[in-house]
């Protein structure tokens, strides 16, 4: 089987996850700066087949979007002119810093360690994908 990608997508970095070839377990991959995610992902497309990409969907409490959809957007844009053959998918994303962090600190994790904004979001994207397989 294929993997599958997650991303919770930022302005500056962007969490990156993948599944097992099974798709069971969700598995934080890396943190990248948004600049360079198009030649990583097209690098890791190459060595890995990729099934789908599920992409975070941040909203406000009320369900409206927010304001980094519009970031979003294009993005998806472009990610679809590049891989046309890889379906995107999106996934609801609230909560999953506070939830991420939370694991950080029930994981043990030093205070230090848990400013890394970068694994915050690897961790993001990883909540992100699991609840995907979770609703699949």
């Amino acid at each position: 089987m294929a993997r599958i990608l997650a991303l919770d997508f930022g302005k500056v970095r962007t969490g990156i996850a993948v599944t097992d070839e099974l798709q069971i377990i969700a598995s934080g991959l890396a943190t990248v700066q948004t600049s360079d995610l198009m030649q990583f992902l097209s690098e890791y497309e190459e060595k890995e087949v990729v099934e789908r990409i599920v992409i975070g969907l941040p909203k406000q409490m009320d369900g409206t979007p927010s304001e980094s959809e519009e970031l979003i957007l294009p993005f998806m844009e472009k990610l679809s002119q590049r891989f046309p053959h890889i379906p995107i998918e999106r996934q609801d994303e609230r909560f999953t810093s506070k939830m991420a962090m939370q694991s950080m600190v029930e994981g043990g994790m030093k205070k230090k360690k848990r400013q890394d904004k970068a694994k915050l979001d690897e961790i993001s994207a990883t909540l992100i994908l699991q609840a995907y397989l979770n609703r699949k």
